[in-house]
């Protein structure tokens, strides 16, 4: 479904290429299976089964991929598995992963694209991933962060390396060039495009135009980097093949070892399918802390700003204000439990953004130390609406701000049989010309995280019932 890991197509049609090349080494080695390998591959089954309970797909489809791979090590043995051992590492070029790449990728790129449009003169405003030039608004978006361009590269990369160089060293140096050259020169491309719009005033590189001009300029510095990288290409003489040694004539009783292996292979699914039993939808009420000594809890028709959840068994929403001031803060609940695929608190579709909006803006800000502990903190650009937001977790009584970390502790939740009900906790208050919203955000958190806390613990008791 992402033209991201489209790359994925051709590895298998590469591999089987690969070892077909090398089919004269094969000679008269027999396979020897090794029953041992089945710890190897109970550790890659165990993070497939962790990556299907957490739901997070580059984990399972890691899993599967390390487990194919270890397979086809204990059924071939060393000997065979040496001979084949590029072939078998490049199976692992079709895993879809590099997502939690983006959100560094398309920094840098904002980043290095403003600096440059500065020293060339052009004057920009910045905020966030989003700036805006005297001709034109931009902002990097995922398109623009150059995995695409990274994840090509590292294949087409390894591959180029190991077909042209025969000593590690330099399989290893241009390696780390099919890593530098796509970051840089997707830096450069992002700069060029927004050079282009601006000198012609947006008549060129605006939409599918800048998309074709990127790949256009990615492809001639990928072509230039083999072109170099062909000048210190190793002559065929280079390539050492050592003799084949056939191996003893014992590979016919030793196909019991793979009993072990296959065991394993069969028990993650079994065990998934014991585990993730089908939940019927239901619903969980709870009402939302009262609130404390000079607050007073509004009505809820003045809710504004939502972050965006789904597959919760309940929520609740309320603003809160402050009597000395009139400061305003809304908080934000939703309560999971019985998490399955499409319900879930920790997920891709589970954001502080409102909407898939491209003009909706998220920045992220130094940490909000509470009296609960340091929590994310972010500013949220709605047009010409700012708010200042904070989130948490409350999983297992314990605070939670890392998605990672809660993924971990609800999937060995479910891998243990505990109940895996967990709540997040979003505030929100307007940002104001001082930024003083995170100020009412950590005076809220301070008064009210004690009672927040409780009404999770309250939710939890209810399933119990």
């Amino acid at each position: 479904r992402s033209e991201t890991y489209a790359h994925g197509l051709i590895v298998l049609p590469v591999y089987a290429w690969l070892v077909w090349r090398l089919r004269d080494r094969v000679g008269a080695l027999a396979p020897q299976p090794l029953s041992w390998m089945a710890l190897p591959a109970a550790g890659a089954g165990l993070l497939w089964l962790l990556g299907q309970l957490a739901s997070v797909a580059a984990a399972a489809h890691a899993g599967l991929v390390l487990l194919l791979v270890i397979g086809l090590v204990a059924a071939m043995g060393w000997r065979l598995a040496r001979v084949f051992l590029f072939p078998l590492a490049f199976l692992l070029f079709g895993v879809p992963i590099g997502d939690f790449l983006l959100p560094t990728l398309m920094s840098y790129t904002a980043d290095f694209t403003i600096a440059a449009l500065r020293l060339s003169g052009v004057p920009v405003y910045q905020e966030g991933l989003h700036f805006v030039i005297p001709n034109g608004r931009w902002s990097v978006v995922e398109a623009c962060s150059g995995i695409r361009y990274l994840i090509a590269s590292v294949m087409i990369g390894a591959l180029y390396a190991y077909l042209s160089y025969a000593s590690l060293r330099k399989r290893l140096l241009f390696m780390l060039v099919a890593v530098a050259v796509p970051i840089v020169a997707n830096w450069v491309r992002a700069y060029m495009i927004v050079m282009l719009g601006y000198l012609t005033n947006n008549e060129l590189a605006a939409g599918v135009d800048h998309l074709i001009y990127g790949w256009v300029f990615f492809g001639v510095v990928i072509m230039l980097m083999f072109m170099i990288g062909q000048r210190w290409a190793d002559p065929d003489s280079a390539f050492v093949r050592p003799p084949v040694v056939p191996a003893l004539d014992e590979a016919a009783s030793r196909w019991a070892n793979l009993i072990p292996v296959a065991i394993v292979s069969i028990v993650f699914p079994l065990a998934l399918m014991r585990i993730n039993m089908p939940v019927e939808t239901y619903e969980v009420a709870y009402e939302l802390p009262a609130p404390a000594i000079g607050w007073v809890l509004q009505s809820r028709d003045e809710v504004g700003y939502l972050p965006r959840y789904r597959g919760f068994r309940g929520q609740a929403v309320g603003v809160y204000a402050r009597e000395a001031d009139g400061a305003t803060v809304q908080l934000y609940t939703a309560f999971f439990a019985d998490q399955r695929e499409g319900a879930e608190m920790v997920t891709w579709a589970n954001t502080l953004k409102p909407s898939n909006d491209k003009s909706v803006n998220l920045i992220t800000q130094s940490p909000l130390t509470t009296a609960i502990g340091a929590l994310p903190a972010a500013t949220v650009v709605i047009r010409d609406d700012r708010q200042a937001v904070a989130r948490w977790y409350k999983v297992d009584g314990r605070v939670l701000t890392r998605d990672w970390e809660a993924k971990l502790r609800l999937a060995a939740d479910r891998l243990t049989g505990r109940q895996d009900a967990s709540m997040v906790f979003v505030v929100s208050s307007p940002l104001g010309p001082e930024r003083e919203g995170f100020e009412h955000l950590q005076a809220f958190i301070d008064t009210h995280g004690d009672e927040m806390h409780r009404v999770a613990e309250a939710a939890e008791r209810k399933l119990t019932r």
